[in-house]
């Protein structure tokens, strides 16, 4: 039995379908690796869940470099360039479209007619690291929040649609874990279900040991998507083999921004053109950028024949 359902997506003039075309989406990042598309197994359990798990995704040689250079962004950011100073730099910044987050915001987050070939159909919101130098093993304070986005208005990026065989995951969290977790011993709890919820939760989403709560254990290397429309929480990290080594970047809508946070714009410079198209302007109109439209680009055409 075929599991693929042709979704009813409505289209900006006057309710027509979106035709989604084989070069509207990315098939390559920035540095040309095939785009890791997800499995129909997967697309059911974020949108059911919330949250998906994709275990092992960096090799150890990866995560060896990729953990030095962000502690170093920790603890030592005056032995970096200025501009080098924040954790989308060095090694970092292949994790911004990495293969398999490329493949699950095509799915999640990006509009087909804000992107192509040679420009991401998403941006990237901000980047920050979970891993505080002092007192290693107090970290992380319970702090739940979110929950019910599929009752929010879709100004606060907070929110989750769906319609038969399409979702919309409107601000999506992407979580690095450079460093194994434990189960229960630290990470980012989650209310499974709870970005579809139609009651307030109950008052026992203040416990953390609350069966409201899922958690999840990983070897380094792995990578936690979750819509920030789901109910979610720090863990305090309990785990004394090591500390939390977590990049948190998060990606917005085209047309959306929730915070203020901006790369240095010199990082951006050096990052090759498609990678650039992650922090363009937050505006939807004219606003696919550097793709090839039929073998010609955007830029050589008349406005009336881009994309737009």
């Amino acid at each position: 039995m075929s599991t693929d359902i042709e979704p009813f997506v409505v289209d900006k003039n006057l309710g027509k379908k979106v035709q989604v075309g084989p070069n509207d989406l990315p098939l390559t990042n920035a540095d040309g690796d095939p785009v890791v598309e997800l499995t129909q197994e997967q697309k059911y359990l974020f949108d059911t869940r919330g949250w998906l798990l994709v275990p092992g995704v960096l090799s150890a040689e990866e995560v060896d470099e990729m953990k030095a250079h962000t502690e170093r962004v920790r603890d030592e950011p005056e032995s970096l360039p200025e501009h080098e100073r924040c954790y989308i730099s060095g090694p970092l910044e292949k994790l911004t479209d990495h293969p398999v987050v490329v493949g699950f915001l095509n799915e999640f987050l990006a509009h087909p007619h804000l992107s192509s070939p040679d420009c991401y159909g998403f941006r990237m919101e901000s980047a920050g690291l979970r891993s505080p130098s002092a007192e290693p093993h107090k970290q992380g304070k319970f702090s739940p929040h979110n929950g019910s986005g599929f009752f929010r208005f879709a100004v606060d990026s907070h929110h989750y649609q769906c319609v038969p065989g399409k979702a919309f995951s409107g601000l999506t969290r992407v979580v690095w874990e450079l460093a194994p977790v434990k189960h229960g011993q630290g990470g980012t709890l989650l209310a499974t279900g709870s970005h579809k919820a139609a009651y307030t939760a109950p008052e026992s989403i203040q416990d953390k040991d609350s069966e409201v709560w899922d958690t999840y254990a990983c070897p380094a290397g792995s990578v936690l998507f979750f819509t920030e429309a789901l109910a979610h929480s720090t863990c305090p990290w309990t785990n004394e083999e090591n500390r939390r080594v977590g990049i948190f970047n998060l990606y917005n809508s085209v047309g959306s921004q929730w915070g203020k946070w901006h790369p240095p714009e010199a990082l951006v410079e050096e990052m090759p053109p498609m990678r650039q198209t992650l922090f363009r302007g937050i505006h939807c109109a004219d606003n696919v950028t550097g793709f090839r439209y039929h073998g010609q680009n955007q830029v050589d055409r008349p406005k009336s024949e881009q994309k737009g």
